[in-house]
């Protein structure tokens, strides 16, 4: 028989044997951060009320904001749903991801994809609402969704996860959504805000149709909040508000006229805001442009990960945390391809521009070709221009085509375009008035239109050749339209 000192040796041993894995479950918890993800479906800037909008009702949002780190020139790579996401999963522009810069698209297994990295580095990953979409991942071999496994929402998550591991979980909201040409935000909106409050954009005309589209846009911003703030409410009941790291953006400008699917602020300006406890300065604004695609290998640097070498975009850590960044730049670039199925021959309408602080350039690469679709193909509710998405101002101005009230607004969403648009956001902040043609500006032109050259060399980009239309060939997994 082993003497006691040896039995009790013996029993600590096992006991140890026992708890060192829930040991090292506890620190890998905490040497890795918790992630919550909190991105809006078509949610622009500056539709906060921390950014100054009297109609935004968000303090979730503004919460963030005010305890952590408000990001003020925040871009899409993209202004299209799927595309954007892509790009943020993969750490990449759009033009280096193949026929994930096409809305509706498949998405290959060619590239690392930043949520199946944290999967690999121990963290428990899912989403609730609007992951990587709208595209069909089955059709590449994929088994779940690229983002993750999917769950009721983020209450439903926390309560089934494996609490050893930290988690990235993604928030994807879409009550900012015009559903179709519905208002299922209107009512909330006109009960809890006032309406005589509403301003019209200069884009758009001001007629009864338009102010419900816009109270809706409103509605669905505080339900999006609603979801945040709940989703906030989770982690403090959990008491793990302070070791998770909460980004709050949005994937896309709004969904009315020249928001999504234009290079417009209103389609590709955004909010951001970063909270993570004690780790981060509360109150304290960047300047710096950045991408939102940037978050995908920031999400990495925050795990203690090094994003892969052939990821393009850069993490934002060191701006989150007050330090010099070599990466800052002093413009954004952004870029389009093809949005829906709405020209004949399934034909994109290329874009690449750049947005610095005081001007905006559009380069249109197919100009020849109808920007919101062909006037004779028919989309959604058999209505042409579809990448103009189905709204009430739509609906307007396409039923007074010859009304002589509503042609500027018609030649601004419907109408097509030159080869180049320069706007100065110093005067023209709405970005109406084309003063590509301008002679007093021509130095700039000449300035922003050789950096988007270089960009797009520097990046490989396909478009370098004119003769290319690569995008045009990829399979469109989404709805048919009718072509007359």
């Amino acid at each position: 028989m082993n003497p006691p000192s040896t039995r009790r040796i013996s029993r600590l041993f096992i006991i140890l044997a026992c708890a060192l894995p829930l040991l090292c479950g506890v620190l890998h918890a905490t040497n890795q951060p918790n992630i919550l993800f909190i991105i809006g479906d078509n949610w622009k800037w500056p539709t906060a009320g921390i950014l100054g909008d009297p109609m935004a009702k968000t303090p979730a949002f503004d919460r963030i904001a005010r305890e952590g780190v408000l990001f003020t020139h925040t871009f899409n790579p993209v202004p299209s749903c799927s595309p954007t996401r892509s790009c943020l999963i993969t750490g990449k522009a759009a033009h280096q991801i193949g026929e994930r810069a096409n809305l509706w698209s498949g998405f290959p297994k060619d590239t690392p994809v930043v949520t199946q990295l944290l999967r690999e580095a121990g963290y428990a990953i899912g989403y609730s609402g609007k992951p990587w979409a709208p595209g069909n991942y089955e059709v590449s071999g994929w088994q779940e969704n690229p983002v993750g496994p999917k769950f009721k929402d983020f209450a439903d998550f926390h309560a089934k996860r494996d609490a050893t591991k930290p988690f990235f979980f993604w928030l994807g909201n879409t009550d900012t959504a015009t559903k179709g040409g519905k208002l299922p935000c209107l009512d909330l909106a006109k009960q809890k805000l006032d309406a005589t409050r509403l301003t019209v954009p200069p884009e758009l005309p001001d007629c009864p149709e338009v102010r419900d589209d816009l109270m809706n846009y409103y509605g669905g911003v505080m339900k999006l909040d609603d979801e945040a703030a709940a989703a906030i409410s989770t982690l403090e009941k959990a008491g793990q508000l302070d070791n998770t790291v909460i980004i709050y953006t949005s994937d896309n400008g709004w969904q009315l006229p020249r928001g999504l699917a234009n290079c417009y602020d209103s389609g590709s300006r955004v909010p951001l805001a970063v909270r993570w406890g004690k780790q981060l300065s509360a109150g304290r604004k960047v300047e710096e442009f950045v991408n939102v695609a940037d978050l995908g290998p920031t999400f990495l640097e925050l795990a203690g990960l090094t994003p892969p070498a052939e990821m393009s975009m850069h993490s934002v850590k060191n701006l989150l945390l007050g330090k010099a960044d070599p990466t800052s730049r002093d413009a954004i670039f952004i870029e389009r391809e093809r949005h829906a199925n709405v020209r004949h021959d399934n034909l994109s309408y290329p874009m690449r521009a750049i947005r610095t602080r005081d001007f905006l350039y559009i380069r249109n690469l197919r100009p020849d070709r109808w920007p919101a679709g062909d006037p004779d193909v028919k989309f959604i509710h058999d209505r042409p221009f579809g990448d103009v998405d189905t709204t009430r101002v739509k609906d307007v101005l396409l039923d007074h085509q010859d009304d002589p009230a509503f042609a500027k607004h018609i030649a601004l969403i419907f109408g097509k375009r030159p080869a180049e648009e320069l706007y100065d956001l110093r005067k023209d902040p709405h970005q109406i008035s084309n003063v590509a043609a301008d002679a007093s500006h021509a130095e700039t032109l000449k300035r922003l239109r050789a950096r988007v050259d270089e960009w797009m060399k520097q990046t490989n980009d396909p478009r370098v050749d004119p003769a290319y239309d690569g995008w045009d060939k990829f399979p469109y997994y989404g709805k048919s339209s009718k072509r007359e």
